[in-house]
């Protein structure tokens, strides 16, 4: 894992408050990983406080959500050449602790794809009813559909190969799009692996997604992932 060049992709949102411990955990780590942290836009001193505690930062001009703020950092990662780039969360929930057991599948070329699953063990926050309501639905659909027993679609907490970073670079799915880019995956023929990891509660501010948008999600991935089932795999990108 050492020879590995390995970029932890943050993207944060007014996270001033949780991003300068997400990035010292990084940098504390007992092997070499870059910390990215994407500012979406953020209407805080977020980049500021990044920067001071030691991470690269890319800062968007207005915010272009989840999707726009991971892909800009999965084309910062082609671009210089990593070989690993992992998503951490920029609002403290993932514990960068379990970065070795993401990378090391990829590390052994076992996997283009490891996914951080909360479900996979019995510590953590594993997030509120509404949710596992929404999570157990997708469970469903991407099994049916891709025929991997995934059980955590919706987790951030992820790492990607060479392979995927190019593809993702050039074609990530917008709003809410973990079920999405997992299932872009799968069709493309990627190796996947879930690990199990513990995630945290929010350490500060709040979620950009409430209860009155869980419903919006569920419907407009469910369209999107059935929709990616009918296209053609060309569209997103030379798979090498």
């Amino acid at each position: 894992m050492d020879e590995l060049k390995i970029l932890a992709v943050v993207p944060a949102h007014d996270e001033a408050g949780n991003i300068e411990g997400v990035v010292r955990e990084i940098l504390a780590l007992p092997f070499a990983v870059v910390p990215l942290v994407v500012d979406d836009g953020s209407s805080d001193d977020t980049a500021a406080r990044a920067r001071a505690a030691g991470a690269r930062v890319v800062p968007l001009p207005f915010n272009l959500g989840i999707g726009g703020a991971v892909q800009a950092g999965y084309r910062y990662a082609a671009a210089h050449g990593f070989d690993v780039a992992v998503q951490v969360d920029g609002d403290g929930q993932h514990d960068p602790s379990y970065l070795r057991a993401l990378i090391e599948p990829i590390a052994r070329g076992r996997a283009d794809l490891v996914i951080g699953s909360r479900f996979l063990t019995n510590e953590g926050y594993r997030s509120s009813f509404v949710r596992r309501i929404g999570i157990a639905f997708f469970c469903f659909l991407i099994r049916a559909l891709t025929g991997f027993p995934v059980t955590d679609p919706t987790s951030g907490f992820r790492a990607c190969g060479r392979r995927l970073i190019g593809i993702f670079a050039e074609y990530y799915p917008g709003d809410f799009p973990e079920p999405e880019a997992f299932v872009v995956a799968r069709r493309l023929g990627a190796a996947v692996e879930e690990v199990p990891v513990a995630m945290r509660s929010r350490q500060a501010g709040r979620s950009s997604i409430g209860k009155l948008k869980s419903p919006y999600y569920m419907i407009k991935v469910t369209v999107a992932i059935l929709l990616h089932m009918l296209k053609s795999k060309e569209v997103y990108g030379t798979w090498k």
